[in-house]
């Protein structure tokens, strides 16, 4: 794979160019390189699983097999049957003959979800299986070879489940050979804006979209979102259900959040209703005293919100211009007097991609 290639690859799945995530596209480079085993930790919902993915992809084993299987979810009684496969008959309800998910995985990449939920005496067996590159099936007397590379993921403290005998500390060591942490959401706030427009883009398409307006954007990167991007995503369904064709003021953010912090928001917002009409530019979200809201009006908050006026501003005109001159790079930076060189860098620092233009990149207003 060329190495724009790659670029434009990881463009695609893993959204948004801050700091926190430019790290992260560095550190999956060197993963897809190597064959080691990969422990990917961050919260749940911070996107663990398009990690893997995107490390898989640009891998060597990139055209074979990728299978996820989140061990959390597997009844301990049958998480072996599924991982190693097993024989006919060698279980009540065997029937057939199964093939587990190591054999379908071969030459490819198995992702285990929720490492840190596997049983013990199911580790032991993993631990054997990453050492000896071989299974054996339940109920069977053959060793089956695999050539598979194992990446693993956990929203858990390891360190603290290997105090407490819930994990093993030598199958920690073998599979955190290469160790990545996925940031949570709200410590890559800037990437909010591209989260949004790439969600936007892969609705159904029923309805009319949802336009997101600037102040809306800026209060929804003031949130502590627990739920991270999966949250994210949960809030632009919302948004696209209840708020089709409609702009998003910042006093919609309450209808958006379901949490304690939209409760506030609407009481705050209701209050505020009772006593003058409020104009969409009057309103502003309230926030829980450990947190300043964000009043345009404040001189505190005047440098960070006009950046971010700004940055939309940029974005709306970049891709306009695209959209005029039906994707053409030349002839859109020469619609906005700029060179053609500086335009491809304004779009990868925007995460447009060009070569896939669509409208719904400039459902964000301002």
């Amino acid at each position: 794979m060329t190495d724009v290639n790659l670029e434009r690859l990881l463009a695609r799945k893993l959204i948004g160019d801050s700091r926190k995530m430019q790290q992260l596209r560095t550190i999956i480079k060197f993963a897809g390189r190597c064959n080691s085993s990969i422990m990917i930790t961050g919260p749940s919902g911070s996107g663990k699983e398009v990690v893997a993915e995107a490390i898989h992809a640009i891998s060597d084993r990139g055209t074979a097999p990728h299978i996820a299987v989140n061990c959390g979810a597997l009844a301990e009684q049958l998480i072996e049957s599924e991982l190693f496969g097993h024989e006919k008959g060698s279980f009540t309800g065997a029937v057939n003959q199964h093939v587990g998910l190591f054999e379908q995985a071969n030459n490819g990449t198995i992702f285990l979800d929720e490492i840190g939920d596997m049983p013990v005496n199911m580790q032991v067996k993993l631990l054997r299986v990453l050492e000896t590159r071989v299974v054996n099936r339940v109920g069977g007397n053959r060793n089956i070879g695999v050539d598979v590379r194992v990446i693993a993921a956990t929203h858990k403290h390891l360190g603290e489940c290997i105090k407490s005998k819930s994990f093993r500390e030598d199958l920690y060591y073998r599979l955190c050979v290469v160790p990545i942490e996925v940031p949570a959401l709200n410590e890559r706030v800037e990437d909010i804006p591209a989260l949004i427009a790439h969600f936007l883009k892969h609705q159904d398409g029923a309805n009319p979209l949802p336009i997101f307006s600037a102040e809306a954007l800026v209060a929804l990167q003031r949130y502590s979102w627990p739920g991270n991007v999966r949250e994210l995503r949960n809030v632009v369904e919302r948004a696209s259900v209840f708020f089709s064709g409609q702009q998003i003021l910042v006093g919609d953010v309450a209808t958006l959040l379901q949490s304690d912090f939209a409760q506030a928001i609407s009481d705050i917002d209701a209050t505020a209703s009772t006593s003058k009409e409020l104009s969409p530019t009057d309103r502003t979200v309230p926030f829980p005293a450990a947190q300043s809201a964000p009043n345009f009006a404040h001189q505190e908050d005047t440098v960070r919100d006009l950046n971010v006026h700004l940055q939309f501003e940029e974005r709306r005109i970049i891709m306009k211009a695209l959209d005029t001159s039906h994707g053409v790079v030349a002839r859109a930076a020469r619609s906005i007097n700029i060179k053609r060189t500086t335009l491809i860098d304004k779009m990868r620092k925007h995460n447009i991609d060009w070569r896939v233009e669509d409208r719904v990149d400039y459902q964000i207003a301002v």
